[in-house]
């Protein structure tokens, strides 16, 4: 009787998951009490929260209430009438008009049982409206193109030459970067290629922008689930107006040619929508190049679960970002996640009952709660002086951007050992070289063994895209081989490989974090204490069940969400 009692309570659409099993009745229940909390369509949660996939409620949904399913990237929603519906609207009830026949305005939604967006609508447009219904996915995706499109703010990005080839510009005789003129700044097409690029890179999900000079030659590459492509090669003769262009929206010094610089730009997509973009700046032989890192707010805000955390290193993680006091330090190179899995535990610890203080060189993603001090070597603002100055902060919680030095990693672990929590990064290539390279910075064996709760190695490795990766056979000897436990091998586990498709890079979509997860156990206090290396502490760590980084890699590859050659790339020495 309580589960007819609890099936009363479900809209149309989630009882019919319900029923054909797509999804669980308590999952359903919170579902929908969730989505109403957040003022969110239910399908829409259910979607981005991976409780069942777009496409299976999208047929549910067309076979419960007879509403014909389209593929809307099949069709060309009229700009004419998008404009009849205000944006808000389209927003807030995730319903895209598309096309209008007499007196009936068709509206392409996931959920059709959203009789408030069709009544609201109608009233806001005085004719009648008639649901199309579409996968959740592919209906935010037009959403958001037709959100761009119609926004004015944009047409001066896209409008005007096509860039795919820049060779027949025409410019002056090339001269020397010094007399490059301000004027030369505002050229109209230097203007439109750099904003071009920029928005390139958002729409294809890149992560950094690199404008690079030479010789013969210059060269635009974007970095894509961590591998660069070449993507333009304008006139070396646009050397020094691409920099001075971007120098002086990141507001720098455009005279300055002779040191690296630093700044940052914001672009704005749209009325509710911007990206940061971080620049630097670099002097080589042949003039400036250009790097800019995209700033993706929502990574900070992904979760816990979206990292790619095995359940056994999530826990691990949960149990030591809550104790009180002590280090927790996160190492591998340079993109390979490190600030995001910080930003993800400050994330958790970011409650009103907590002091938190981070200095950061640079601050990249504003976490609102959280006092960030930027690092100004210029001004003398250090890691070591900020550190100072928080702990006259009455901090629970200190984030230190990286410890490169000794007094930085001293003043750190003091911090940990008098009752703070302190998280920092290192650039180390795994987990037990971090605790050998805070004692070989002068920080005392003691005083590393009594400070750091547990350190995280990681590497970033590119994902297979679910669309169109394929089996590949690899013969038993070369799996174990490769270092896959017999018992995985012989079970029959299958290995896949990137092909490449529309929706993917190369047969990569996204990138997924491989993770070494090691709290410091009293065994491994001993050995710091006794200065063992690093090869003594890795035994240990093995001893005791740690999974190195390439075994984690492994773990991804036998459950298919990577490559071996992937793996093999990113963890192999």
């Amino acid at each position: 009787m309580a589960v007819f009692t609890s099936r009363l309570h479900l809209g149309g659409l989630a009882r019919r998951l319900v029923q054909d099993g797509l999804i669980g009745e308590p999952e359903a229940v919170s579902a929908t009490d969730e989505a109403a909390r957040q003022k969110m369509p239910f399908v829409a949660y259910v979607v981005s929260h991976k409780l069942a996939s777009a496409q299976d409620i999208a047929h549910a949904a067309s076979q419960e209430f007879g509403v014909p399913l389209v593929d809307i990237q099949a069709i060309d929603p009229d700009p004419d009438v998008m404009r009849l519906v205000d944006e808000k609207l389209i927003t807030r009830h995730h319903a895209l008009p598309i096309f209008r026949r007499a007196n009936r305005l068709y509206l392409a939604v996931s959920d059709p049982t959203n009789i408030q967006a069709l009544d609201e609508i109608k009233f806001h447009v005085g004719i009648t409206t008639e649901p199309i219904l579409v996968e959740e996915d592919k209906l935010s995706r037009a959403i958001e193109r037709a959100m761009e499109a119609n926004d004015t703010s944009l047409q001066d990005l896209t409008a005007g030459e096509d860039f795919g080839d820049l060779e027949g510009l025409e410019v002056g005789e090339d001269r020397r970067e010094e007399e490059v003129a301000s004027a030369e700044v505002d050229d109209a097409p230097v203007v439109k290629f750099v904003n071009k690029t920029m928005l390139d890179a958002i729409r294809r999900g890149a992560s950094d922008i690199h404008f690079e000079p030479y010789e013969k030659y210059y060269r635009v590459r974007l970095r894509m689930d961590g591998v660069l492509h070449e993507t333009s090669k304008p006139p070396i003769a646009l050397a020094g107006k691409i920099a001075a262009r971007i120098k002086v929206m990141a507001r720098l010094d455009v005279s300055e040619r002779r040191v690296p610089q630093d700044g940052r730009i914001k672009l704005k997509l749209s009325r509710n929508k911007a990206i940061d973009f971080r620049v630097s700046t670099c002097p080589t032989l042949w003039g400036e190049k250009v790097v800019m890192r995209i700033l993706d707010p929502s990574s900070a805000f992904l979760g816990i679960d979206m990292l790619g955390y095995e359940e056994d290193q999530k826990k691990i993680f949960l149990e030591q970002i809550m104790k009180p006091y002590g280090m927790f330090l996160v190492t591998g190179p340079t993109g390979s996640g490190k600030t995001v899995s910080l930003y993800t535990g400050v994330g958790i610890l970011n409650t009103a009952d907590r002091n938190i203080s981070t200095v950061e060189d640079p601050v990249e993603i504003n976490l609102p709660g959280v006092n960030q001090v930027q690092m100004d070597e210029r001004t003398g603002m250090t890691f070591a002086k900020a550190l100072k100055a928080f702990l006259r902060q009455d901090p629970d919680v200190i984030l230190v951007g990286e410890i490169r030095d000794f007094e930085t990693g001293s003043i750190a672990v003091k911090a940990a050992q008098t009752g703070h929590l302190v998280l920092s990064t290192l650039h180390t290539n795994d987990a037990p070289q971090t605790l050998t390279r805070l004692v070989d910075m002068g920080v005392q064996p003691f005083a590393v063994a009594t400070a750091v709760n547990v350190i995280i190695g990681q590497r970033l490795a590119r994902r297979l895209c679910p669309h169109c990766k394929a089996p590949v056979d690899i013969p038993r000897d070369g799996l174990l081989a490769e270092g896959f436990p017999q018992e995985d091998v012989e079970s029959g586990m299958t290995v896949f490989r990137a092909v490449g498709c529309d929706r993917c890079n190369e047969g990569y979509k996204g990138r997924v974090g491989i993770y070494q997860v090691m709290p410091v156990s009293e065994g491994m206090r001993r050995l710091i204490m006794e200065n063992r290396n690093a090869m003594e502490l890795a035994d240990q760590a093995r001893r005791e069940g740690i999974r190195d980084i390439r075994q984690s890699g492994l773990l991804k590859v036998r459950n298919g969400i990577t490559s071996l050659e992937e793996i093999n790339r990113v963890t192999l020495e």
